[in-house]
């Protein structure tokens, strides 16, 4: 294994209620700095859904009219502490992250174009597991078991989440098209 692997320490705790006021203020500010290039700001991830265990990292779905204005609105969001990553990895997004004074991973900002369908994925996950309280405490222990046998592996404990995060973005399709009609 190279020397450069991530030393991101994999944590799962349980859900904590400050995750959603920590969203709240962060959101915010978000708000201020991306101003009419903003649609909306959504709390994703395991953070957003009650009662599961979740890595301590507030995921923040952002939803711009032009993702490419927010290449010249990056100062605005690195000025709030957060690191722009540019796409990393997925084509049409803008990714920034935010460490705190310890160095400890903090908040994901995911950015988006309106109409992404990755918006539409993010967020028919997020209700298909808070709606569905045995799905996602089969992903809270799998979430758990992963951190468990790969404490020290981020990219480890990622691929093992994989398959599930894969077979409920499918359940969620499903269901969030059943709700719409």
């Amino acid at each position: 294994m190279s020397m450069n692997v991530n030393f991101f320490r994999v944590e799962v705790v349980p859900h904590d209620p400050n995750w959603q006021e920590a969203f709240a203020t962060e959101s915010k500010q978000i708000t201020l700095a991306l101003s009419e290039n903003l649609v909306a700001v959504h709390h994703i991830g395991s953070t957003a859904i009650p009662q599961i265990h979740a890595k301590p990292i507030i995921d923040i779905l952002v939803e711009v009219k032009d993702i490419t204005k927010v290449d010249e609105q990056s100062s605005a969001i690195e000025a709030l502490g957060y690191e722009a990553m540019g796409e990393y990895g997925i084509p049409g997004r803008r990714y920034f992250r935010k460490h705190n004074q310890a160095g400890i991973r903090t908040h994901h900002i995911h950015t988006f174009e309106v109409g992404s369908e990755q918006i539409e994925r993010h967020l028919a996950f997020r209700d298909y597991m808070i709606a569905h309280s045995e799905d996602a405490q089969k992903y809270s222990e799998l979430k758990r078991e992963l951190a468990k046998k790969y404490p020290d592996y981020i990219e480890s404990y990622m691929d093992g989440k994989d398959g599930f995060i894969k077979e409920m973005d499918k359940k969620a399709a499903e269901w969030r098209a059943l709700q719409i009609d």
